[in-house]
């Protein structure tokens, strides 16, 4: 890892479930990454502002609820309205393989499903903000 990166992983929408963004952040934390997770039931709008507050370098997002197509572009979309971006959007939870594409066309560098192993991610996470990190400034 070239530096300590800061990642906030969030919870869009209105699904209550939080185990597997706690486990996400917990294995992030365990890697060497600074964490911060802003709790259930975050607006678009919250999820980057606090990206924004917090200087964060990726933004990993957690649903479950079956609103991923609706909830992860306003995401984006307001990451971008703030200049932001260059943060790096992954997504985790219940996401149909069909849904892929559009994510990804939205912006979305990566998107895990249950059962992705954590050092699969974390090795991931890590690898492309490296990645990012060598980029020539432009």
């Amino acid at each position: 890892m070239q530096r300590r990166y800061r990642v906030v992983i969030a919870k869009p929408g209105l699904d209550g479930h939080d185990r597997g963004a706690k486990v996400i952040a917990r294995a992030l934390r365990d890697a060497g990454f600074e964490v911060v997770y802003t709790g259930l039931f975050q607006t678009p709008e919250s999820v980057a502002e606090a990206a924004l507050q917090e200087d964060a370098d990726a933004v990993g997002l957690s649903l479950l609820s079956g609103a991923h197509l609706t909830l992860v572009p306003r995401v984006v979309d307001e990451l971008r309205r703030r200049g932001l971006g260059d943060v790096l959007v992954f997504v985790g939870g219940i996401i149909p393989d069909d849904d892929v594409p559009a994510l990804r066309g939205h912006g979305v560098a990566e998107v895990f499903t249950p059962g992705a192993p954590l050092p699969t991610i974390t090795g991931w996470l890590e690898a492309a903000l490296d990645a990012r990190e060598a980029e020539p400034a432009t």
